[in-house]
């Protein structure tokens, strides 16, 4: 009776031995395959981020030197509408179906999406529409990594890790900051997912990423910040009046957004849309008699850091953008939130005794993280692009725009 309860014991026992070393080499495996797929995502969107910049610099020095381009604008938003309307309707959501594809794990990215929103972004930055890049890179990645994630055969409910892995490492490669593409992957869309094998996913993927394109180009733009303002509680007050300043100009551009992408839904025939817009852009575009409001406006933007920026200059970047993409123009919103914010700040030295630089440099973090919800990843990207010590400055002032700016965000109008 003892010898059977002790060989019992011992079969037990070494079934379970069993058990465990299965489990174990599970996981070795599942680490191997996602670690494998995150390297190969990384340096495809790496490289894909490198070619993406390469052709915007390639259409951006075109346009500076056919000024005549602008005046084709119409004619290139018709083109976009009608692409998009007959070969890519699902593809027109842009960002939003990146993030349905995180929630619902039978939502499928189509593979189209990545050449229609590539050419679309080119064309509106060929012919001066005041669009951005980030849209463009978010679903190029997407797109690329949906396809190089078949063979691996992930289950639909890991789906949206390969998603967030893609978001992280576009946004991580195409800005120049992958330590806020991967806070900004989470933080996009809050859900109760996190785990420490899916940020390994996305951390690998990202900084693969960023190093591919560090490595092919072309170089990202430095921003400069000389000086931190001295520690007090005037500045801390000061702070807290920035933060909300930002947070209206965030809720503005969204709900501007709302409202003028509602009128032109209203617009039964969707290729009409970017051409009635272009036409729009092209009369208030020459109106003003400057360039400064075409494509992404670096330029400007890192002007804003040197000198204060033209009082109105924002306003006019914020309304040209609104209608350039609620008419249906490709690109994103990014950029020119930079642009807006960064010139905000700029424009609010003239009456506060804080340097023009810092303040350019909190309202081209801060506009963007009130009007996208991602406090965090803009704090971060702060960090990477002006230096550690000014994220003490950053996470306040996001934390209060994006309180000001209200539940709303870009993604969600």
């Amino acid at each position: 009776m003892k010898n059977s309860l002790k060989k019992r014991e011992r079969i037990a026992i070494a079934n379970q031995q069993i058990q465990q070393d299965i489990l174990q080499k599970r996981r070795v495996h599942r680490f191997i395959k996602w670690s494998l797929l995150a390297l190969f995502i990384g340096i495809a969107v790496g490289t894909s981020s490198s070619f993406f910049l390469y052709a915007l610099e390639w259409v951006t020095t075109t346009r500076i030197h056919n000024a005549w381009l602008l005046y084709a604008l119409p004619i290139g938003g018709l083109l976009t509408g009608l692409i998009y309307f007959y070969f890519g309707k699902e593809a027109a959501k842009g960002n939003v179906l990146l993030l349905e594809a995180i929630t619902d794990p039978e939502k499928k990215i189509p593979f189209y999406m990545a050449p229609l929103v590539f050419i679309g972004t080119l064309i509106s930055h060929l012919f001066g529409a005041s669009a951005g890049r980030e849209g463009t890179a978010l679903q190029m990645s997407a797109t690329i990594a949906e396809q190089i994630a078949r063979p691996f055969n992930i289950p639909a409910s890991h789906r949206k890790i390969v998603i967030r892995t893609a978001i992280a490492a576009g946004f991580g490669s195409v800005f120049g900051t992958p330590f806020a593409g991967i806070v900004f992957a989470f933080e996009i869309l809050c859900k109760r997912d996190f785990s420490l094998f899916s940020l390994w996913s996305v951390s690998l993927a990202t900084f693969v990423a960023h190093t591919t394109t560090h490595f092919i180009g072309p170089d990202h733009t430095t921003y400069v910040i000389e000086n931190l303002p001295k520690f007090s509680i005037n500045t801390i007050f000061l702070t807290l009046v920035i933060g909300i300043i930002f947070g209206v100009c965030a809720w503005l551009f969204v709900h501007s957004m709302e409202t003028s992408k509602s009128l032109f839904n209203k617009i039964k025939y969707p290729p009409i849309r970017p051409l009635l817009g272009g036409i729009a852009l092209v009369v208030l575009m020459s109106l003003l008699e400057t360039r400064a409001y075409e494509g992404l406006g670096i330029d400007q933007i890192v002007r804003s850091f040197q000198t204060p920026a033209f009082p109105t200059a924002f306003l006019l970047k914020l309304g040209l953008t609104v209608l350039t993409i609620s008419a249906g123009f490709k690109g994103g919103e990014v950029t020119p939130l930079f642009f807006i914010g960064a010139t905000l700040g700029s424009t609010l030295s003239l009456l506060l005794p804080i340097p023009t630089a810092f303040l350019a440099g909190m309202g081209f973090v801060a506009v963007f993280a009130g009007a996208t919800k991602t406090p965090l990843a803009c704090s971060m990207m702060a960090m990477e692009l002006f230096g550690i010590p000014y994220g003490i400055y950053a996470l306040p002032i996001c934390l209060i725009a994006v309180f000001v700016a209200g539940k709303k965000s870009i993604y969600t109008v």
